[in-house]
Order: structure tokens, then C-alpha cells, then sequence
């Protein structure tokens, strides 16, 4: 469902020195509730994120000096990366877990499982779990990356700080049941597989499969078959490709909750962003997919700068997806003269 509608004129996007600010955890940093008086107080910065994502952007800087230097097929194969991990949340994770706009059968849950994986933005669990709150509770404290916070922290700074209490307390009470029903989505994060009486305890597959798909096959496979010097393959295919691929993801949180129309619920903050749906490769009619999260094409023009929905198409025809789900044109036009603000 869209999260609570809230009037425009009320979400006040913050500068850049408020953004780090609102509600603190508890010293410890775990998922205790807020401290008398914690509001307004500065969030526990978590610094190794901080140092982390700070290496990974200046390795991303460096690695464009070498796009010169690289074979083009290195940088035809960056880019398929780049392309396969999308696919792993927009089709996996986002369009598919979190929202069951339709069904996939075995072989390609495991497929955009491994995708996932390569794309490196927590596990199918977490990440479902969490677009689920955000959703719910869109630009509340309860929204992982809540946008009334402003531009730096629904992009990247909600990754530098704990989390705000109510995004542990109202997620744990969101229906996960789904999830933990699919066996793929268990073995991925590793939690307790059982079938009937018998139970066990997989190996963590998420760390391996993270090392494997996001950093090793992208750098090892233009080494080994057209021999690309690793140091071109690990900064491009690997460091460059990832770097990107966050940004891109992070802008659906930033860009496109701040920028752009809002012809379908003129009283919530997301908006329709082209710019962002090119980049994210069909992700970016955010508007539109906030008031029906249910459609399984996040758009009201089906295909038109979506590749997204043209893979879970091509799922479909091969087989392998059923039940897509979609908002009907009579549905959608009564939407946009209710509460749409004129502007398509």
C-alpha cells in the first residue's frame, strides 16, 4: 500500500546540517527505543560505513583514468554487470519481494537471487523488509531513508548513521511471513531452513555469494577470457560498476522524491523522474509506483524507458513469471483527477 499521504506544503526538505539529525538510538546502537530528550540530538555516526563508502568513491574517481586504458570489451562487460545486478533488485528485490506484483518460478528466483548478490545492497530479506517500511511509513521516522531529512540522507547518509528507532520497532511488526516462506530467500540470508519437522541451519551464503558475484566473476572473467589486466578489471568492472550502481539505486530514494511531477497523488513527495527511470533502468516514475506499488511495470507507460518490465515480459513469455500484476486505465485516470496534479 502507499505510505500515509502527507500535504505538500509540510514536508520542509532539510539543509545539510539537519539532515544528520532527529531521534538517536540508544548508546549501545541497538534496536532499543528512543532516549527521553534524544530528539534533535545527533545520530551515533557509523564511522566504518563512513570510511568504507568514502574509499569506494574515491577508487570509483580513480578508476575513470583508466577507461582509456581498458579494452573495450572490459567496458562492454562493466556494463553488463551493471545491467545484471539492476535486474537483481528492480525485477528481484523490489519488483518481485517486496511488492508480489507477480510470480517467478524457480529457476529464475535463483537467477535474480544470484543478480541480487552481485548488486551487493543487503540481502532479499532486508532489503524487502525495509522498502516494505518505507512504503508503509514513507517520510516518516518509521522510512529507512525518509526524505523530509534531505537530499544527502535519503541518498547516502542514512548509511552513515544508526537507524532511527521506529524503523527497528514498526519494522519488526511488518507480515514477513512471505519472505521466510521462500527457500531462496532463507538460504540467501541464512535463516532457518525447515520443511515440515525437520529443521537446520544453512551456511551464511549471502557473504560468499556478495564476494563471488559483486567482486571475483566481474574482475576475474575479463582477465581469464580476453585477458584484461586484473588491476583494469577490478577497478572497472568491479569498483567503477558498483560505484555507480549505488548512486543510481540511491537517486529512486533522493532524486526521485524531490524532483519532477506528481500527476497521480499531488499529496505525497514522490515524483516522476525520467531521468532517474533511465538510469534505473525503469525505477523512476516514482509517483505513479508509490500510488499503485501493486503494478508490476512501476509505470503507467508499460514499456517506454523500462527495461525492467520488458525482462519480467520476457520472463512471462519464456515461461518462467505469471501474474503480473497492473493498474487498469479506468483505475488510473480516476486517480489522477482526484488527487493528480494536472501536470499529465
Amino acid at each position: 500500500m502507499p505510505g500515509p499521504a502527507t500535504d505538500a506544503g509540510k514536508i520542509p526538505f532539510c539543509d545539510a546540517k539537519e539532515e544528520i539529525r532527529a531521534g538517536l538510538e540508544s548508546s549501545e546502537g541497538g534496536g532499543g527505543r528512543e532516549r527521553p530528550g534524544a530528539r534533535g540530538q545527533r545520530q551515533n555516526i557509523v564511522w566504518r560505513n563512513v570510511v568504507l563508502m568514502s574509499l569506494l568513491h574515491l577508487g570509483a574517481v580513480y578508476s575513470l583514468v583508466l577507461i582509456p586504458k581498458a579494452k573495450p570489451l572490459t567496458l562492454l562487460w562493466a556494463y553488463f554487470c551493471f545491467l545484471l545486478a539492476a535486474l537483481g533488485v528492480t525485477a528481484g528485490a523490489h519488483r518481485l519481494w517486496s511488492h508480489r506484483s507477480y510470480k517467478a518460478k524457480l529457476p529464475l528466483r535463483i537467477f535474480l537471487a544470484v543478480a541480487n548478490s552481485m548488486a551487493f545492497q543487503n540481502d532479499i530479506f532486508e532489503w524487502s523488509r525495509d522498502h516494505r517500511a518505507h512504503h508503509k511509513y514513507s517520510e516518516t521516522d518509521a522510512d529507512p531513508h525518509n526524505a523530509r531529512r534531505g537530499f544527502f540522507f535519503s541518498h547516502i547518509g542514512w548509511l552513515f548513521v544508526r537507524k532511527h528507532p521506529d524503523v527497528i520497532e514498526k519494522g519488526r511488526k511488518l507480515d514477513v511471513t512471505d519472505l521466510l516462506a521462500d527457500p531462496v530467500v532463507r538460504i540467501q540470508r541464512k535463516e532457518l531452513f525447515w520443511s515440515g519437522r525437520l529443521s537446520t541451519f544453512l551456511p551464511r551464503y549471502y557473504k560468499i555469494s556478495v564476494v563471488l558475484m559483486c567482486f571475483a566473476v566481474p574482475t576475474l572473467v575479463p582477465w581469464y577470457i580476453w585477458a584484461e589486466s586484473l588491476w583494469n578489471s577490478y577497478f572497472l568492472a568491479s569498483i567503477l560498476r558498483y560505484t555507480i550502481s549505488l548512486n543510481v539505486a540511491w537517486l529512486v530514494n533522493s532524486a526521485a522524491h524531490m524532483y519532477g511531477n506528481r500527476p497521480y497523488d499531488k499529496h505525497i513527495s514522490p515524483r516522476q523522474n525520467p531521468l532517474v527511470a533511465l538510469g534505473a533502468i525503469g525505477e523512476g516514475f516514482h509517483n505513479y509506483h508509490h500510488t499503485f506499488p501493486f503494478d508490476y511495470s512501476a509505470s503507467e507507460f508499460g514499456l517506454n524507458f523500462n527495461p525492467t518490465t520488458w525482462f519480467i515480459d520476457l520472463m512471462c513469455w519464456l515461461g518462467l513469471a505469471t501474474d503480473r500484476k497492473r493498474a487498469t486505465k479506468p483505475m488510473i485516470e480516476a486517480r489522477k483527477a482526484r488527487t493528480g496534479d494536472s501536470s499529465a
